[in-house]
């Protein structure tokens, strides 16, 4: 009979409606095996089944002892998959619903981690740019999260390498002016240039940038037939010129 020949054909049809999916498999895993099994991802660099599992542990057992830790694993993994927007939030969240949570000065440790990474974009990947040369909202923002971690966590394990990143991201913001400054001396704005080596001078001493922005003030003020304060100016950086160096006249 003809329908007896169907039934092979509607055999493998009916079974491959039944495939499971991905999700499906997690769907029947307890809290320890769905952790584990976003941990393995997580570390073996398969970052999007690593979120995909955390988010699915956490949406199963929001109260268990996992969805803390797995909100930070979280943060972690979208930071590695350069989603920075996405680990700031959940970072954001963890800080917000766990104020007493022991691993609460990680969390600050990533978000200043993914706000710098937040200020790359595919110019900086193809054509790598200092830091220095980028918009700097998000610098300022990394570097007011790690100056958070430092003043709430004094003897966290992260504190140490957050007030490195913070001695960076302090000479990167102030050569970041000194660029500004630099520009405005090429397009003759005298003025505008003077503002922001001053503006270094007075928030940015201990950097590099400090004895550039005080050339900056000479040659604006020189330019500006200010020869007072150029002179001034002068003195300053004479003062703050290692010997046998040389100084700007």
């Amino acid at each position: 009979m003809r329908w007896l020949r169907l039934i092979p054909l509607l055999t493998v049809l009916f079974t491959f409606g039944c495939a499971t999916t991905p999700d499906d498999e997690l769907e029947g895993l307890s809290a320890i095996d769905l952790y584990n099994q976003a941990k393995d991802a997580l570390n073996s660099g398969d970052y999007e089944t690593a979120i995909n599992t955390f988010e699915r542990l956490e949406a199963r057992f929001p109260f268990g002892k996992y969805a803390q830790q797995a909100q930070l694993e979280i943060a972690y993994a979208y930071y590695k998959f350069n989603e920075p927007d996405s680990s700031i939030a959940t970072a954001d969240r963890f800080i917000r619903n766990n104020p007493g949570n022991p691993h609460l000065d990680y969390a600050y440790y990533l978000k200043g981690l993914a706000n710098y990474t937040r200020g790359e974009n595919i110019v900086d990947r193809l054509i790598p740019r200092e830091p220095s040369e980028r918009d700097t909202r998000a610098l300022r923002d990394s570097f007011n999260d790690f100056t958070e971690l430092v003043k709430k966590f004094p003897d966290s394990r992260y504190t140490e390498d957050a007030r490195l990143r913070l001695v960076f991201l302090h000479n990167m913001l102030a050569k970041y002016e000194i660029n500004v400054a630099n520009y405005y001396m090429k397009r003759g704005a005298y003025v505008a240039a003077a503002n922001r080596a001053k503006y270094v001078i007075e928030n940015y001493q201990r950097t590099p940038a400090a004895r550039s922005a005080l050339e900056v003030l000479v040659k604006a003020y020189t330019e500006m037939g200010m020869e007072d304060l150029a002179q001034d100016a002068q003195r300053v950086l004479d003062l703050n010129t290692p010997a046998g160096t040389g100084s700007t006249k």
